[in-house]
């Protein structure tokens, strides 16, 4: 069938602006504050064989991993002889299928139209509590997804239109605050409904003929695309190694180590050699590494096309099973996802400026730097729980500084606004603004990281943090200077200071200070001090 290159473009912008409005969606009947200020959530549209071929610029982690997902997804539905119909939502977080972590709902849904499967909508919101042993749910110390929260394998959450209220209920009875998780289940099914009205409303202007065949084009677009850029990539092989701290109980450092290699077409990206997957929480699953890999390559190679299933298809990812970057169930995984991902990003992104020198910045912070905090407040009888991930400073470009006080690569959400947390939590903001002097100086200086501090108004919280770079400084390029660590630094009420380090688990009493201090980015090309 042919139709005009008008056409094309119509469905195509159409598709991407659907996922747009899912998250709009998403976000304004979010109930958390997590997702509803934050924007911790992302959509996505396949086509009816599972295939991506729309995403909404969300979140790099949550993105990467989707189509994975749909893959195992497929998979299960094959292996267990079930059936998409029309108003089914399935629901699942087994990070083992979904490819994140537990915190991270996936919600899918097929979308028909006069009985023909035209598409499906997807999208995944990080949940600010899944149960477990912390509140927040993310712990340093867990070494199996179990001691994480509950763990969800993909099940119909609605079947041809219909409420599961099992499946709800014991999902939100395992949380600490039901309310919120019920809610925010809910804002998700909104958005996959709204994209399925979207669908539906282009399906009856175009016909579904039509949509697959510009389905199709799409992916072999995209295809094609990557093919013309990886045909001038350089042969040859291109390593690179990175390191996480503290994660293993065996070794103060771990090791992600990476080759990239063009065969044909193909960008092979080849992390042989990186360490074994570790006894807490810091392991990736597959779908997380992808999700960094891909982010990586698409920022430096082709940062303003599309991301479809064609795109992706065109880089070849090897990661040993067993490995960090691999792991067998149930590893714990709550930490990769947040921390390793963010190193698998710089691993890549150093092997890519041997391979293409003066297109790739320095090193960023290098931390989602995340606080989970939580309690029970007797006079409200109810739980409290906040998550919070901290921007830092981005690295400095060939052209230009790094940015100040950012999320950088596998995040890209916004910060809970200080108003909002003193009104719902029980913290007082002490400090909020850049680290001045933490961007490594260069020619490009690298950018600011970010202080915020606060003190806790009710009588005690379980606190975790969860950080990285705080011995291993975040590194410069061509000349340029490293980053400044992080520090997290508790004030006790009586004046005692406490230096936490990267990763701890503790409690805190009325009137304590909590301060992070995230790190800078590094510096690009040497620093002439006469400028």
């Amino acid at each position: 069938m042919m139709f005009d290159p008008i056409t094309f473009e119509v469905i195509n912008n159409a598709l991407i602006y659907i996922t747009e409005e899912m998250g709009i969606a998403l976000r304004n009947s979010a109930y958390s504050h997590n997702i509803k200020e934050r924007m911790d959530h992302s959509c996505a549209i396949f086509d009816a064989d599972g295939y991506l071929i729309a995403q909404a610029e969300h979140i790099p982690v949550h993105l990467g991993s989707l189509p994975w997902a749909m893959t195992n997804l497929k998979n299960y539905f094959h292996d267990n002889n079930l059936t998409w119909q029309d108003g089914d939502i399935v629901l699942v977080n087994d990070p083992y299928i979904s490819g994140t972590h537990l915190n991270d709902l996936t919600l899918v849904k097929p979308v028909f139209f006069d009985g023909t499967l035209i598409a499906f909508t997807a999208n995944k919101a990080h949940h600010v509590d899944v149960g477990g042993e912390t509140y927040g749910s993310i712990s340093c110390d867990a070494t199996s997804i179990y001691e994480e929260g509950i763990v969800l394998p993909p099940q119909k959450y609605f079947h041809r239109g219909v409420k599961s209220t099992k499946i709800e209920n014991e999902y939100v009875n395992a949380v600490k605050n039901p309310e919120i998780a019920r809610g925010d289940l809910r804002a998700q099914v909104a958005a996959l409904n709204l994209g399925e009205r979207r669908l539906h409303e282009l399906a009856v202007t175009y016909s579904p003929p039509i949509l697959f065949q510009v389905y199709k084009n799409i992916i072999r677009f995209g295809k094609e695309k990557m093919a013309r850029i990886f045909e001038e990539f350089p042969s040859g092989e291109f390593s690179a190694e990175d390191c996480l701290e503290s994660v293993s109980s065996e070794s103060n450092l771990t090791w992600i180590r990476v080759k990239l290699r063009k065969r044909d077409m193909v960008l092979e990206v080849d992390f042989t050699g990186t360490d074994d997957q570790v006894d807490s929480s810091f392991n990736a699953v597959l779908g997380g590494t992808l999700s960094a890999a891909f982010f990586a390559i698409k920022s430096i190679l082709d940062p303003d096309s599309d991301v479809n299933e064609g795109v992706l298809g065109q880089i070849h990812l090897i990661a040993p099973e067993g490995c960090l970057l691999n792991p067998m169930k149930p590893a714990a995984v709550s930490g990769g996802n947040l921390e390793t991902s963010q190193r698998v990003a710089d691993v890549v992104f150093k092997a890519l400026a041997k391979a293409l020198p003066a297109r790739v910045p320095a090193a960023s912070n290098g931390s989602m730097n995340n606080i989970m905090a939580g309690g029970f407040e007797a006079e409200k009888n109810s739980h409290w729980v906040y998550y919070e991930t901290t921007g830092g400073g981005s690295g400095a470009r060939p052209n230009g500084d790094g940015i100040d006080g950012i999320h950088c690569n596998m995040t890209n959400t916004m910060n809970t606004p200080i108003e909002t947390i003193e009104q719902n939590y029980p913290m007082e903001f002490v400090e909020f603004g850049l680290r001045n002097n933490s961007g490594g100086k260069g020619q490009w200086r690298g950018g600011e990281g970010i202080i915020r501090s606060w003190r806790l108004t009710t009588d005690k919280a379980q606190v975790t943090v969860m950080g990285e770079r705080h011995h291993q400084q975040p590194w410069g390029l061509n000349g340029g200077g490293s980053g400044q660590c992080g520090e997290t630094i508790l004030q006790r009420a009586n004046g005692e200071i406490e230096i936490l380090g990267s990763k701890k688990s503790f409690e805190m009493r009325r009137g304590d200070i909590l301060t992070i201090k995230t790190p800078g980015g590094g510096g690009y090309g040497h620093f002439d001090s006469a400028q």
